[in-house]
C-alpha cells in the first residue's frame, strides 16, 4: 500500500500499486466503493496486465483518509487526486474510472492535463441530477440535509444500498459520503459532458447495453468520444461482466 498527503493538514490518499511498465494506469472508482474491490481483476487481467497501475482510493472512501473539513466537490477529489498522482511520479496517465470517479477523472483532466493522456469512464456520472428521496444513489442522498443524513439518513441510504454495495459504502466517512453525493449530483460548471467534449485526448464512455441508448452520445461521437454498450451488465460493468469489461478497456486503451 503506499500513501500521499493531500491536504494541509496531512490527510493521505492510499493506492494499491501493482508494478509494470508504463504507461501508468490508474483505476478510480465511484461513490462509496474502493478501487481494490471493484478494478482488481481488471488491473490483472491478461488483456491489461503488465502496466504500472494504481488502483486509487478517493479522500474519504476505502483505505484513505476521512477528513470531516473537506469540501468534497468534484474539483477538490480532483485536486487531491492530482496531489497523490504527483507524490507518486504519475504523469501522462490513462484513467479507467467508474461512475463518480468517471467525473473526478474528467474534472482532472480538464484541471491537471499534465496527468492525463487517455480516459476510459465507466458509465460515469456527465450530467446535473436533482434529488430524489428515496432513491439509490447519489441524487437519494442529496434530497437529506447533511444534520438528517449524519443523524439517520445514512442508515436508510445503507438499507437502499442493500449489502453488496455497503459492503464499500460503509468504509466512506459519512461526512465524505454525503458531501460526494452532493457535489456529484449538484455537478460542475462547465459541466461534466462539457468538459468532456472540450478534451483533446482519446477518450472512451462504457456503459450498459441494455440501458438503451446512451443520452447525448451523438454529440460525445461527434466530439471523438468512443461510446460503447457492455452486454449482459449492470451500472458495476467490471462486476458484472468481467471478460466484456477488461475486452472493451484494452481496445480503447488501444485507440489512436
Amino acid at each position: 500500500m503506499r500513501s500521499a498527503a493531500v491536504t494541509t493538514e496531512g490527510d493521505r490518499i492510499r493506492w494499491v500499486e501493482l508494478p509494470g511498465r508504463e504507461r501508468t494506469r490508474v483505476y478510480v472508482h465511484g461513490l462509496g466503493a474502493t478501487s481494490p474491490a471493484y478494478f482488481a481483476e481488471t488491473a490483472v487481467h491478461p488483456r491489461l496486465a503488465g502496466h504500472r497501475s494504481l488502483l486509487v482510493d478517493l479522500l474519504g472512501h476505502g483505505i484513505s483518509d476521512r477528513p470531516t473539513t473537506f469540501d468534497y466537490t468534484l474539483e477538490a477529489h480532483a485536486d487531491a487526486l492530482a496531489d497523490a498522482l504527483t507524490s507518486a511520479g504519475v504523469t501522462g496517465a490513462e484513467l479507467v474510472a467508474h461512475s463518480m470517479g468517471g467525473s473526478v477523472a474528467v474534472v482532472l483532466a480538464a484541471r491537471h492535463p499534465h496527468l492525463v493522456s487517455r480516459l476510459v469512464l465507466v458509465d460515469a456520472n456527465l450530467d446535473p441530477l436533482p434529488p430524489r428521496p428515496g432513491a439509490v444513489g447519489s441524487s437519494g442522498i442529496a434530497a437529506y440535509s447533511e444534520e438528517e443524513f449524519l443523524a439517520g439518513g445514512w442508515q436508510e441510504v445503507r438499507d437502499l444500498a442493500g449489502p453488496h454495495w455497503w459492503s464499500t459504502m460503509r468504509l466512506a466517512g459519512r461526512e465524505a459520503l454525503y458531501r460526494s453525493a452532493v457535489h456529484l449530483a449538484r455537478g460542475t460548471t462547465p459541466t461534466v459532458r462539457e468538459l468532456l467534449l472540450g478534451l483533446e485526448i482519446p477518450r472512451a464512455f462504457l456503459f450498459p447495453e441494455d440501458d438503451g441508448p446512451l443520452p447525448g452520445a451523438d454529440a460525445l461521437t461527434e466530439a471523438g468520444v468512443a461510446v460503447v454498450p457492455i452486454p449482459d451488465c449492470g451500472h458495476n460493468i467490471m462486476l458484472d461482466n468481467p471478460e466484456a469489461f477488461a475486452s472493451a478497456v484494452a481496445a480503447a486503451l488501444d485507440r489512436e
